[in-house]
């Protein structure tokens, strides 16, 4: 048996760039690993595919998205044998943190590993794009500028470490809804970022931007106090992750996060974790 974490991701930049023929959106993302993690179990059987996910509501068949990476996986290798995989979630699920892509990525990559598949990330990044738009990243498992529709990855500049406090308020978004009702304002316009800007943590809190932050805090308006309350205590910025409803915020150090959880903690307004980068 093998263990491994999977970590969540936050989106340090967010746009959308317009809508497609086949109905999804190309994106432009500043994407971020951060140490939130689930932890997974691996095992090698004789056959079958077993999914377990104890305290959880998530599905515990196909329709979960680490059994369709596995039966991918499988599939690709000709892999007649089977694995029992237990997912012990602690990042929350519809939250805008990526926690279902983490996962499948993270079978992915430990199957290739246990199994002696060798195929390269390359190769495994282009099975997880058939599987969920976050999961090239996961697997390419560096801070990243992802476009397209999630299956463009460019290892981005090396960021200073960061530290977040991040606010979930217990409940889940559609991210189909949120896109559905987000009205593009399109531009032909090239979209850069320099360098300099993400060279101290400062300047990123201040180049923080997410396209469909705007619908979310329309239709869910604690998402904005939330926000709000992070500033309040310390945050240098703040963004929704995604299409939410987590929501974070950047913090100089260690000491200033963990302070402002501690008090955040006693607002009732959702759950808190703190996180760096990773």
């Amino acid at each position: 048996m093998i263990t491994k974490q999977s970590p969540a991701k936050i989106n340090l930049i967010l746009r959308v760039l317009g809508k497609r023929d086949d109905g999804y959106h190309d994106i432009l993302s500043l994407m971020q690993k951060i140490s939130l993690y689930d932890e997974m179990e691996f095992r090698l059987t004789d056959k079958g595919i077993g999914i377990h996910c104890p305290g959880s509501d998530i599905p515990e068949d196909r329709n979960n998205i680490v059994y369709k990476a596995a039966e991918s996986l499988f599939s690709h290798a000709s892999y007649d044998y089977g694995v029992d995989i237990i997912i012990r979630k602690k990042i929350p699920i519809a939250a805008g943190l990526g926690g279902g892509s983490s996962n499948a990525a993270t079978t992915l990559v430990t199957l290739n590993d246990m199994i002696g598949l060798n195929y390269t990330t390359e190769e495994l990044m282009k099975i997880g794009a058939k599987i969920g738009a976050d999961v090239p990243f996961f697997v390419f498992s560096r801070t990243a500028w992802v476009s397209g529709i999630g299956d463009r990855i460019e290892k981005a500049c090396t960021l200073p470490p960061m530290w977040f406090v991040l606010i979930n308020p217990n409940f889940e978004v559609s991210t189909k809804e949120i896109y559905e009702k987000l009205k593009l304002r399109l531009t032909k316009r090239t979209i850069r970022y320099s360098v300099q800007r993400f060279r101290l943590v400062p300047r990123i809190a201040g180049s923080l931007y997410n396209d469909l932050e705007i619908v979310s805090l329309r239709t869910y308006p604690i998402l904005s106090r939330i926000k709000e309350l992070l500033i309040v205590h310390g945050a240098l910025g703040s963004l929704m992750s995604g299409s939410g409803p987590t929501v974070f915020g950047i913090f100089r150090d260690e000491k200033d996060a963990t302070g402002a959880a501690r008090e955040l903690g006693k607002s009732n307004i959702g759950s808190v974790y703190t996180a760096h980068s990773i």
